[in-house]
C-alpha cells in the first residue's frame, strides 16, 4: 500500500510535514482545525508538496529526513532545487554525519 510524506504551509509561514494513506482526507482534516495541535492554531494551511512513497515505512523515514533539514533546505526541495548528494547523510546532534 503506498503513502504520502506531505508538507504544509501554514499561515505564519511554518511548515509542518507528516505521513499519510489518504493524502486528500489529511489535508482536509488539517484544513478543518482536527489535524494536529501545531496546524490547528496556525490556520489557513495549504499543501505545498507532496511525494508518494512505496509504503508507510517509506514514508516514515522520508518524513524523518524532511524535518531535520534546515529552513533554507527545505524550500529548496519544496522548490525542487535541492542539490544531489553523493552520499547519503544524516543529521545528528554534532551536525551532518556522512555515512
Amino acid at each position: 500500500m503506498s503513502a504520502w510524506v506531505y508538507v504544509l504551509q501554514c499561515r505564519d509561514g511554518s511548515f509542518y510535514t507528516g505521513w499519510t494513506n489518504d493524502l486528500e482526507k489529511r489535508v482536509r482534516t488539517h484544513q478543518t482545525g482536527r489535524g494536529g495541535k501545531y496546524t490547528r492554531s496556525r490556520l489557513p494551511v495549504k499543501l505545498a508538496k507532496a511525494w508518494k512513497k512505496k509504503n508507510r515505512k517509506e514514508a516514515m523515514s522520508a518524513e524523518v529526513l524532511f524535518k531535520q533539514l534546515t529552513r533554507k533546505e527545505k524550500i529548496a526541495k519544496l522548490r525542487g532545487l535541492e542539490k544531489r548528494r553523493t552520499s547519503a547523510r544524516v543529521r545528528s546532534r554534532a551536525g551532518y554525519v556522512t555515512r
